[in-house]
């Protein structure tokens, strides 16, 4: 009844359970935090109505989808519930890490291992398939570890634009990360369940040399990587790596999207039988990419910092779940100079290191005038790349738009 004299929702009762605590991310549309139920630790993403003002039905999607999703490697859902201003949705805390992130914790990690890694992946991507659901947005990143546990599962998590499809429906939006995401959605050609497969490949790949087989950072030159259906496994780094593994990568990077396999049949390739992938230790390569990776992820805090900044603005300043200045990790900025000063100089930015206790820092949670410059920097040309995608994805797209115009 209070609830009803104050505008709520009958299910904003529930919000009552948790505590909630730091923020974990921050996405287009709200925030996740973490929080503390009856029940333990749980995930709660955090949608700002206003911030999907005429699109509501897709978060009940996302919450329907979720719902009827069970499965060992994919995050739990609890439930949901809203307020006047935002839904909340439940589900499973993962706080094993991220999987390149826990790999480089490993003392070794073998083509085997990284088979059985793919394995669970493809399951919970075959169950969805199963299901008429199709995540697209597979990467390294939504790939986390239960529990810090040494035989924690592997869970695929953020279903935010993953798709229930009617029996034929083909999908036309932009979706997925740039670098993971298929020809036909980068070429907006209609997509479909061959796009997850697509990523996967992709991550293998990744998985089992360290570099991405595609690298180019703006879109035109990308799709032409895509579409060119040319996969180098140089030498170098693929010497010790199986002709199976290779094969596996090379069935599902096709441009063609009726060209690659379907999940069950994915499932049967011989790589995940063992007989032939080495014992060739793959950590190396792995822990080169997380520390290039680390450079980007200093940057990326400084952007969650003003991200959450910009969303707490738009709170409710009476509501305890708005983010505040406590959901910025304490050395969220520290940590991006780090990741700046331990930077190899021949890769951008240049700056020098302190010895822990030193005085370059400027004391907690401060850096110094030239790691400061550094992150403005890397920011603003983050920025600038990210304006320069965007206006070639627009002339790209009216350039197709021409060209179908003629037909």
């Amino acid at each position: 009844m209070m609830n009803r004299l104050h505008g709520q929702p009958d299910s904003y009762d529930k919000k009552s359970k948790y505590s909630f605590g730091k923020t974990l991310g921050a996405g287009t549309y709200g925030i996740v935090r973490e929080a503390e139920s009856p029940d333990g630790k749980v995930a709660v993403k955090i949608i700002l109505k206003k911030n999907v003002r005429g699109n509501e039905q897709m978060v009940y999607d996302e919450m329907e989808m979720l719902q009827r999703m069970k499965h060992p490697h994919i995050v739990k859902f609890f439930e949901w519930f809203e307020s006047k201003d935002k839904y909340y949705i439940v589900t499973e805390l993962a706080t094993g890490g991220e999987l390149f992130d826990r790999i480089c914790d490993r003392g070794k990690f073998t083509e085997k291992d990284a088979a059985e890694t793919i394995l669970q992946v493809l399951e919970a991507v075959n169950y969805l398939h199963i299901n008429n659901v199709v995540h697209r947005d597979l990467k390294p990143e939504n790939l986390l570890y239960l529990s810090p546990s040494p035989n924690s599962s592997l869970v695929l998590a953020d279903f935010g634009i993953a798709k229930m499809l009617d029996s034929n429906e083909v999908l036309t939006t932009m979706a997925g990360s740039f670098g993971y995401a298929a020809p036909e959605v980068m070429l907006k050609h209609g997509h479909s369940k061959p796009v997850d497969m697509w990523s996967l490949g992709v991550i293998t790949y990744t998985l089992l040399c360290g570099y991405s087989p595609f690298r180019s950072e703006n879109l035109t030159d990308l799709i032409q990587e895509c579409t060119s259906g040319k996969i180098t496994f140089h030498n170098r780094y693929w010497s010790d790596v199986s002709d199976d593994a290779k094969d596996f990568i090379n069935q599902l990077l096709q441009p063609e999207p009726h060209k690659r396999p379907a999940s069950q049949q994915a499932l049967n390739h011989v790589w995940f039988s063992g007989k032939n992938a080495t014992d060739h230790n793959l950590l190396p390569e792995i822990r080169a990419l997380v520390a290039k990776q680390r450079l980007r992820r200093g940057i990326d805090m400084v952007k969650l910092a003003n991200r959450i900044e910009a969303l707490r603005m738009q709170e409710d300043d009476d509501e305890d779940d708005a983010p505040g200045q406590t959901d910025v990790p304490p050395d969220a900025r520290e940590a991006a100079g780090q990741a700046l000063a331990a930077h190899d100089p021949q890769d951008g930015v240049a700056v020098p290191s302190t010895p822990p206790g030193g005085s370059g820092t400027g004391g907690r949670g401060r850096l110094s005038k030239i790691a400061k410059g550094a992150i403005f920097k890397e920011v603003v040309l983050a920025k600038v790349r990210e304006m320069k995608a965007d206006q070639e994805r627009q002339e790209f797209e009216k350039s197709l738009e021409k060209g179908e115009g003629t037909r």
